[in-house]
């Protein structure tokens, strides 16, 4: 069928031509002409410049600022020697010399600016307002930004004064020419002419308001624009600068602001812009937690004061001084005797009765905020079988230790105020009368002077973990405290044993169910660590308890597992075994203890673990994908660490061997060849470099967990070592070799130390021209400082060229024609390089390590979960002793915790009163997650739910409230 006879052809056909006319509209020398500029500037990168803004723009890096404008400097300075940019039309050092020179410029300028306007207002001449000193980070930003814009606009406009335009050629020449009716061209060709547009906005926009003729004062001091002229330029022109123009309005308007916000009451009468307190006032809607607590920050000064409070608390006090001694002699009356016998028994006439238990909170505010929400809920709802649940809000709460556990060892006021009562005042606000600075030394007082018995709001008892004793328990002296504490020694004292063990003997019955609580669960910890602990602990519960501890909990470890006992002919101490410490805390493994199965001759088995196993296996391989990311401040100390171990190599003279090798083969033979020379000579011949090595050799031994044997120890910290000396020889190797590439292909060591202020000389008089000598006055009246301090800031940034050069020198006549200084300088320029390309294969190399000896070898179960900070899979567990005598546990957890917070509607649309206790409140918590259905009262499920059934012929109808570490 011909193509006439067939409309579905004949549609193609048409569809064929249309776009071999568009096709024809879109020819390759109108695409390589988009945005480029028709005046003959010599720097046709405005597009280049375009989509480097963008992406700036666009690029968010999880680092600190130091860190992004670090790098972005050093590499900037080593990408304008690239000859690829070049040939782009690309030439970068133009943009950066001026970015340079206007950035000194601008800096001197307003520094003398606020000397000038200090000194008036010392003498009287402006407003007291204006006392206030500027900021120099201020100062120095508001000019980078300056200098930045500057440049810009040379990339885009050039440096040339532009004629203007007769009025109606100017009127004519608008936006809207783009869209006369009267032309025929698509609509696409008008686009592909952005350049008109850019010259609309370059002649038009920016253009300068008049010439340097209308302002007579300036005409000597204007920097003039360019001139159509070839090398050296005759006469002035008439023509202010577009550039100086840009500058000078820039700085004109910060000090317009400046005097105007600090000379006049603007100030008093605007403390903030409608912008700011738009923005203050959303700061004050949403909560400022703390994020998790950064172990391997590398920089905190709380290392130094760890070390300074264990030597402290366990050296020197541990044995000799104990702050329960302190607390029980305050606790006796004058006549000698003890005020009661520490027993609570205000709960007992319950017919039922729920509590609560967590532990080690006080990490990151969002973890803790989140199971805090949920523990002040007046009821939770969820499911258990697909069948709906409500579990109503405790009367007790008892927190098994670590309260703010993760700015070990440094607890202090500050701490538990912001990492552990913010949060937990936000899920549930304190009673009128609170004051934070009293504390209350008799505990069962409440206000109003009713007694404990008749008070009928939730209670909290908290056991100090082994992290809350290392301040001596000074800040947690303002807590009730009951129950078994095993301080720092991981038992109970002589004190605790002979109390409970006289306990027992007097008050619990036969027939009584007992739950021990302490804040380790030495049973999980004895069995990794092949220890054994807590002898006095399993002396009272073996042969004083006789199998009456039904359950014993225990924090310390941030995950959840419990065991219960296998049945057998054997006699059981204790029925069920349960951690918890899931209370805010970053996540710990449960795979590790997957093996655990027998306690004091006692089998176990595993009912539930979250996470579980396998999920904690995966989580293990963040430390791979993501160590750099959760703690980017360790590279302080690794990029040192890489530095002094391959400090004895730089630098490499000898690469021809590697460069000149025919095959990609030969080239990784003598590659790896060198890096294996270089590592025979720091064995044989470097001090630095060989003392370094030992030094981290002797670290890496120590790290490794002294469970294992000094074979083994020995073995695992070589690996370690030698690891990271391989990445640190081949990244030096690497390094190097770009520098001597560079070298032979005279892209560096071409022009000394100042190449970039040299070209910047050549080309100046041609780019931005100084008919009047201006310059060289300024160079007069500045005794010279003008260049010189230009020309120092230039070779500062130019530290390849720095490197190249004093390489040579070293390669050539060795290091010692040197001097001091010079060695410095090349040492210097060698790490700021080294360090960035070392700061990732440090953490990928040492999260590997984490990752290899969590999950092949199970080892550094805390090292290699607490880089990874996880503030999900948050936990509590709820307790219910029903009216029949039994005890229903179930424990609830949240996957994932939110990070960011709104005020709930609910709770700020609720009644309050003043005198209103919160817990009677329906919705007592300020905050709720942004995202409803992520808010954890949505996501809370039940990962485990068992029953203690009540002990037959129990002759109480509530099992007695057992010891609590």
């Amino acid at each position: 069928m011909s193509g006439e006879d067939d409309p579905t052809g004949a549609a193609l056909y048409g569809f064929l031509k249309q776009s071999a006319r568009i096709l024809d509209t879109l020819k390759m020398e109108r695409v390589r002409t988009i945005l480029t500029h028709t005046y003959p500037y010599p720097h046709e990168h405005s597009r280049h410049a375009i989509i480097a803004v963008v992406v700036g723009k666009t690029f968010k890096p999880s680092y600190s600022n130091f860190s992004r404008w670090y790098i972005a400097w050093i590499l900037v300075a080593a990408v304008y020697h690239l000859p690829s940019f070049q040939s782009m039309g690309v030439d970068m050092r133009m943009n950066l010399s001026l970015f340079l020179t206007i950035y000194l410029s601008s800096i001197l300028f307003l520094l003398v600016f606020h000397i000038i306007f200090l000194g008036l207002w010392y003498i009287g001449f402006v407003s007291r307002v204006a006392g206030k000193r500027p900021e120099i980070l201020t100062i120095l930003q508001n000019c980078a930004v300056l200098s930045v814009a500057c440049c810009v606009f040379y990339s885009h406009c050039g440096n040339r004064a532009m004629l203007r335009e007769r009025p109606l050629d100017r009127r004519n020449s608008n936006w809207f020419s783009f869209w006369k009716k009267g032309e025929r061209n698509t609509w696409l060709a008008k686009f592909l002419r952005m350049n008109e547009l850019k010259d609309q906005v370059c002649s038009s926009w920016f253009a300068p308001v008049g010439s340097a003729s209308d302002y007579p004062l300036l005409s000597k001091w204007v920097i003039y624009g360019e001139i159509a002229c070839n090398g050296s330029c005759h006469g002035s022109s008439d023509e202010i600068s577009p550039i100086y123009s840009l500058w000078a309005t820039f700085i004109g308007l910060y000090i317009a602001n400046y005097v105007v916000e600090r000379s006049t009451g603007w100030a008093l009468t605007h403390p903030l812009s409608v912008k700011e307190y738009e923005k203050v006032k959303k700061k004050q809607m949403k909560p400022d937690f703390l994020d998790m607590v950064p172990w391997y920050s590398g920089t905190s000064a709380d290392l130094f004061k760890t070390v300074f409070d264990l030597l402290v608390s366990v050296t020197v006090f541990v044995g000799r001084f104990d702050m329960r001694m302190m607390q029980a002699a305050m606790t006796r009356v004058s006549d000698g005797n003890q005020q009661g016998d520490l027993l609570y028994d205000h709960f007992s006439e319950k017919e039922d009765f729920w509590f609560d238990f967590m532990a080690d909170t006080g990490d990151g505010g969002n973890s803790s905020y989140a199971v805090a929400r949920l523990l002040a809920k007046p009821f939770i709802r969820t499911l258990k079988d697909d069948s709906a649940l409500t579990l109503p809000r405790g009367d007790l709460l008892i927190i098994g230790g670590d309260l703010a556990s993760l700015e070990y060892p440094n607890p202090s006021a500050f701490t538990y105020e912001r990492r552990l009562f913010v949060p937990f005042e936000y899920a549930l606000q304190p009673p009128p009368w609170y004051k934070a600075e009293q504390i209350a030394v008799n505990k069962p007082d409440v206000p109003f002077g009713a007694p404990l018995k008749q008070y009928n709001g939730p209670q909290c008892f908290v056991i100090p973990g082994n992290h809350d004793w290392f301040d001596g328990l000074q800040t947690f002296m303002r807590w009730w405290v009951f129950g078994l504490d095993l301080a720092l020694h991981g038992d109970i004292d002589v004190y605790q044993f002979k109390f409970f063990s006289e306990l027992i003997t007097e008050k619990v019955q036969e027939n009584d169910s007992v739950i021990i609580i302490t804040h380790e669960p030495n049973w999980l910890t004895d069995w990794y660590w092949n220890d054994v602990t807590g002898k006095n602990i399993s002396h009272l519960i073996c042969d004083y308890l006789k199998g009456r501890c039904k359950l014993r909990m225990a924090g310390d470890l941030h995950h959840y597992m419990r065991h219960s006992h296998v049945k057998s002919d054997g006699p059981v101490h204790v029925h069920h075994l349960l951690v918890n410490g899931c209370g805010g805390a970053f996540l710990h493994p449960t795979h590790v203890f997957s093996k655990f199965n027998k306690h004091n001759d006692v089998s176990y088995d595993c009912k539930a673990a979250y996470p579980s196993f396998e999920d904690s296996s995966r989580i293990a391989l963040g430390n791979i994908l993501k160590f750099r990311k959760k703690n980017w401040q360790f590279d302080f100390i690794g990029g040192i660490i890489y530095f002094v171990l391959v400090f004895s190599m730089f630098p490499q003279c000898e690469l021809n061997h590697i460069l000149q090798d025919d095959t990609f083969s030969g080239h990784i033979k003598s590659f790896l060849g060198t890096v294996w020379n270089g590592f025979i000579y720091i064995l044989q011949h470097s001090c630095v470099s060989l003392v370094g090595a030992i030094l981290l050799l002797i670290a890496a031994y120590s790290f490794v967990p002294p469970k294992l044997t000094r074979k083994k120890r020995a073995i695992i910290g070589v690996l370690h070592v030698s690891a990271h000396l391989a990445a640190a020889l081949i990244l030096m190797l690497l390094l190097e070799i770009g520098i001597e590439i560079c070298i032979q292909h005279d892209l560096l060591a071409t022009s000394g130390y100042h190449t970039l202020y040299q070209w910047y000389r050549s080309v100046e008089s041609e780019h931005f021209p100084d008919p009047t000598g201006l310059r060289a006055r300024i160079e007069q009246w500045t005794f010279g400082l003008y260049p010189a301090c230009i020309k120092y800031l230039m070779s500062a940034f130019d530290v390849p060229e720095v490197m190249a050069v004093s390489r040579n020198n070293i390669c050539k006549n060795g290091l010692e024609s040197l001097s001091r200084g010079g060695a410095v300088i090349y040492y210097a320029s060698v790490f700021l390089y080294f360090w960035v390309f070392s700061t990732p294969v440090v953490s990928l190399v040492f999260g590997s390590y984490l990752y290899i000896c969590i999950n092949w070898l199970h080892l550094h179960f805390d090292e290699a979960f607490s880089s990874l900070r996880i503030a999900n899979y948050k936990s509590f567990t709820r307790f219910h002793i029903n009216s029949d005598g039994d005890l229903e546990v179930y424990t609830l957890a949240v996957d994932k915790v939110p990070k960011e917070w709104k005020l709930d509607p609910d709770w700020d649309g609720e009644a309050k009163h003043p005198q209103e206790l919160s817990h009677f409140r329906r919705f007592p918590s300020k905050w709720r997650a942004v995202t409803a259905h992520q808010d954890p009262v949505h996501t809370v499920k039940i990962v485990d739910h068992f029953v203690i059934g009540r002990t037959e012929n129990n002759d109480c109808d509530t099992p007695s409230n057992g010891p609590v570490q």
